[in-house]
């Protein structure tokens, strides 16, 4: 029982970025819910979870990911059906921050599923490579390499959007470019 409150509190913690991780998998927040839902039963149910709770974050995306998984499988087998994609409601401001989350966002958008999944773990969950390593179960070197082509292939899908706006900000404030 010990085990299971464990379990139970690290999920209530790491609830939200789960979600947000389960969001970029799903590319949908319903279907994310619902994903997040079978993870947290799947994770509660476990026979053999990670003692350590340092090592439970890391178990619970890979819980997920392997749920996402199971289910992109079997929905596969079950029907032909395309991945539907989302539609998100964006307040738009003029704060070149929002745009360029915008710009980012939608850049993601774009970008094929592992190269989304890596940016995720990586630069907006805050793992350590290794960790994505054990995640994903790829090589350490994998890892780095396919997330070193993952950005590459984000700037290029962005361009020079969120350069240009950070120089417009700066030749506004009357700072000079290097």
């Amino acid at each position: 029982m010990v085990v299971h409150d464990r379990i139970e509190r690290q999920l209530l913690e790491h609830w939200p970025r789960l979600f947000g991780y389960a969001v970029t998998l799903t590319r949908d927040r319903d279907r994310a819910g619902d994903l997040l839902q079978q993870a947290a039963l799947a994770a509660l149910s476990a026979t053999n979870p990670p003692q350590e709770p340092v090592m439970v974050r890391a178990w619970l995306f890979k819980v997920v990911r392997n749920t996402f998984i199971d289910g992109h499988r079997r929905t596969i087998v079950e029907s032909k059906h395309a991945a539907t994609s989302i539609e998100e409601n964006e307040v738009w401001g003029f704060d070149d921050r929002v745009i360029a989350a915008l710009s980012v966002r939608q850049g993601l958008d774009r970008l094929g599923p592992d190269h989304r999944e890596i940016i995720e773990l990586v630069d907006i969950q805050g793992f350590r490579y290794a960790e994505v390593s054990d995640i994903l179960g790829l090589p350490l070197g994998t890892v780095m390499s396919r997330l070193s082509r993952a950005r590459l292939a984000l700037l290029d899908v962005i361009g020079g959007t969120v350069r240009s706006l950070d120089r417009a900000r700066r030749r506004s404030r009357g700072d000079r470019l290097g």
